[in-house]
């Protein structure tokens, strides 16, 4: 039995690893390479967070900071938390998006966070609903209280979209329409009309292949 445990620890490691070296960071932590929206009116950089709001002051419509680059298939891992009590305090990571031309709105999926919202998927600027969201037992579970960060796990497979809010599933949705894109841009929201501050951090992404399992490692 010691030699099996012996030898079975390595591989073990050795997969752990080979994960952690598909998973690339978004986010340097101290700039907006590879991002583009208002850097100067609205998203600022602190304390290695991408930052926006304040809550002597409401923001008067929701924005977006965006990836340069788009992506289809893939595991995205990020930090959030969320402040503030006026107004709807409400975020929103975005993926398989796109910008709506000349408006401030992202059209596409959305991790929503806040408002009730937290582990949902939304349908932002497009269908403008909620497509799947946690039982209240699980929501219950693996929410946080206001102002403490979350870990945000996404995936997104095929038509097949999961998301985990601190380590639990909130969501295993498979998209029934083909004509929805199955790529696009990832980006974090504020949301308009309220007072509140939004951080996100550590992010970081597994592009994932047509190989690549479908059942998460």
């Amino acid at each position: 039995m010691k030699l099996i445990i012996a030898c079975i620890l390595p591989m073990v490691f050795t997969l752990a690893t080979a994960r952690a070296a598909d998973r690339v960071p978004l986010f340097d932590g101290k700039s907006f390479a590879g991002w583009e929206g208002n850097t100067g009116m609205v998203w600022r950089i602190e304390h290695g967070a991408f930052t926006a709001g304040a809550l002597d002051k409401k923001q008067e419509k929701n924005d977006f900071l965006a990836t340069t680059k788009e992506f289809g298939d893939f595991d995205l891992s990020l930090k959030w938390k969320l402040e503030g009590t006026e107004g709807f305090v409400n975020g929103g990571v975005q993926f398989r998006s796109k910008r709506i031309p000349d408006h401030h709105e992202v059209s596409g999926f959305q991790a929503d966070l806040g408002a009730g919202l937290d582990g949902a998927l939304y349908d932002e600027s497009r269908r403008n609903k909620v497509l799947a969201r946690p039982t209240r037992d699980v929501l219950e579970k693996a929410r946080k209280p206001l102002g403490e960060w979350n870990d945000y796990r996404i995936r997104a497979q095929g038509k097949r979209i999961q998301i985990w809010l601190n380590g639990l599933q909130t969501v295993d949705y498979t998209e029934t329409d083909d004509t929805i894109a199955t790529k696009g841009i990832v980006a974090v929201q504020i949301h308009g009309n309220a007072s509140s501050i939004v951080r996100y951090k550590d992010i970081a992404i597994e592009e994932l292949s047509q190989t690549t399992p479908t059942s998460p490692r």
